[in-house]
């Protein structure tokens, strides 16, 4: 499609939106994530951006000036939450793809892990429908070891970015532990979250005692499941433990998912990352994937070099490789079972992890490790709610929250694959139908 054209769908998208009209979803079922059930045969009407009416079909008054999108054999979720996400900054000439990828896949917030100062800006454009995107929860930049000079300078920038308004800090790898713990108390008394890696010289325990907001890619628990004796050479390990993981005591597993529990810590899985970089799959495989066409050529042909490295890396075995992957699985099992938070994250655009369409991805992982669709559903729907403090509008499918809705074509609670089946996107209110997701979808598509 000409961008013209897709310029001028857009701009119908903007106009709609500020008129605040009503919109129903007639004969839809309702898939509202306060428990795993499926209302069948409703109509939802949304006026502006809430939903104010959720009835059955036949009795639910649709208002005469309703856009009405039809329900039928069909299934209305949640947004969902990209929680490690990667956005360009504002002038990038990226930008606008990668907050496309994510909406045209259903993804309505996106917690941005690597800030900037044009993100503050672009926070509060993305919030006001100036732009079609997700919503967006941003990080300051990142504080790691060749960022931060020592404890003094690590509180200033605590300070700095407190200051300037970012939602929560970034944490990196090469902090040392006093310059782990200045930046952690700061932010305690600031009241700001901070989250992301485990240092190596800070380790998961002290992290949890820190008070981390969220441990992303289940950095360090792998580690931390290596008896002291054993050899531990080669730093990390490699990729988040990779090389360690026919070093790891599976007995101890339990105990740290309680103790990451009792600390009321989140994790940030991303699954989809380390299997896709770390898996025995071919990487010229990978490159077939139907969403590598929204990437441009030679960021897929990075990935696949990146894969091909490490699969001839002399340390790698695909036996070693796959113990790694199952130990993860279950790691985020024992996590779940624990009662510990777990949140949907994919760091995309990482190797072979496009926006959006890796969401869908974590989400099959997530249930390949022993989570139901349900649950794996609520990573990304009701915990994000849960975790901004949000769960009063944000999260399920009831009147008085914020419209944020994606329209299925197939009920995911019967197969997690069947959340990639979109057919459309609500973002706050505004409705992008298939045919506007298509046209999207086409401009982004590299030849």
């Amino acid at each position: 499609m000409p961008l013209i054209r897709l310029t001028i769908i857009l701009a119908v998208f903007f106009c709609a939106g500020a008129q605040a009209e009503s919109t129903a979803f007639v004969n839809v079922n309702v898939i509202p994530m306060t428990e795993s059930i499926v209302l069948t045969g409703r109509t939802v009407v949304v006026e502006g951006d809430r939903i104010v009416t959720i009835g059955d079909v036949n009795d639910t008054i649709i208002p005469d000036e309703a856009v009405v999108i039809d329900g039928t054999d069909r299934f209305l979720i949640p947004g969902l939450a990209e929680m490690h996400g990667h956005v360009p900054g504002a002038s990038s000439n990226t930008l606008e793809r990668v907050l496309h990828l994510y909406a045209v896949n259903g993804i309505t917030t996106v917690r941005g892990m690597l800030g900037q100062p044009s993100h503050l800006q672009l926070r509060e454009r993305l919030l006001a429908n100036e732009m079609v995107g997700p919503r967006l929860i941003t990080s300051g930049p990142s504080l790691n070891g060749n960022s931060v000079a020592g404890v003094k300078d690590g509180v200033e920038k605590v300070k700095s970015q407190h200051e300037s308004g970012y939602d929560f800090l970034k944490i990196h790898p090469g902090l040392k532990l006093d310059e782990f713990n200045a930046i952690a108390g700061t932010a305690q008394d600031l009241e700001m979250p901070f989250a992301g890696h485990v240092p190596e010289d800070v380790g998961i325990h002290n992290a949890l005692s820190a008070g981390i907001a969220t441990i992303d890619h289940l950095d360090g628990y792998l580690q931390a499941l290596v008896s002291p004796h054993d050899d531990t050479s080669g730093g990390l390990g490699g990729f988040f433990g990779l090389f360690i993981a026919d070093q790891v005591d599976e007995s101890g597993m339990q105990a740290i998912a309680q103790a990451t529990r009792d600390a009321g810590v989140w994790n940030v899985p991303t699954q989809s990352l380390f299997e896709h970089v770390t898996s025995s799959m071919d990487p010229e495989e990978m490159r077939g994937w139907p969403e590598m066409k929204y990437m441009p050529p030679d960021t897929v042909e990075r990935w696949v070099q990146y894969k091909k490295d490490l699969l001839n890396d002399a340390n790698y075995t695909s036996a070693e490789a796959a113990r790694a992957i199952s130990l993860r699985r279950s790691l985020i099992l024992a996590l779940h079972d624990a009662g510990a938070g777990l949140l949907l994250g994919s760091d995309s655009p990482q190797i072979f992890n496009v926006p959006g369409f890796a969401i869908h991805r974590e989400l099959e992982y997530l249930v390949a490790s022993g989570l139901t669709p349900y649950q794996a559903l609520r990573t990304g729907t009701v915990n994000p709610a849960v975790y901004f403090g949000h769960a009063n509008v944000l999260g399920t499918v009831e009147p008085g929250m914020i419209a944020d809705l994606v329209l299925l074509d197939a009920n995911p609670l019967a197969d997690i694959r069947n959340s990639r089946r979109v057919h459309g996107v609500m973002l706050r209110g505004r409705w992008l139908s298939r045919p506007v997701i298509s046209a999207m979808l086409g401009q982004l598509e590299f030849d």
